[in-house]
């Protein structure tokens, strides 16, 4: 009985341990950390929901064609402690948002901060990107 329950507790540890980097959290990885954009648009839909609040609007892109961007901010509960809300933002608000695009191009992106209508800035609270590298 002792070598049963001793085989069932390591099996179950073993599954623990084989399981902490699916907990890990994707982080910056599909970000380009070292640039930011800055986009002037109108908001089309306002996410708060886990496990990320999502801001998707339409802006125009450096060829005059309206591009409709999703970004993302953390989940509800980091960013009502920065000041954003669930009425934070209405379809058809004019913003303009700074964000750290996605490396492959998409009109996707990490909020940084966003400017409403009535000129508040809310922010995401990210870290500052690092510098750019030395030029050689």
């Amino acid at each position: 009985m002792k070598n049963k329950f001793f085989g069932v507790f390591l099996g179950a540890v073993g599954l623990l341990v084989a399981s902490v980097p699916l907990v890990a959290h994707h982080g910056s990885a599909s970000f380009d950390t070292t640039k930011e954009l800055t986009l002037k648009g109108t908001v089309t839909e306002w996410i708060w929901a886990n496990p990320h609040c999502f801001l998707t609007f339409d802006a125009k892109d450096d060829t005059g064609s309206v591009r409709n961007w999703a970004a993302e901010v953390s989940n509800p509960t980091d960013m009502t402690k920065r000041g954003w809300a669930r009425t934070s933002f209405k379809a058809g608000d004019a913003v303009t948002v700074a964000l750290q695009p996605a490396k492959n191009g998409a009109p996707v992106g990490r909020i940084r901060s966003v400017i409403l209508p009535n000129g508040q800035t809310l922010s995401a609270g990210l870290p500052p990107p690092p510098p750019p590298p030395p030029a050689r």
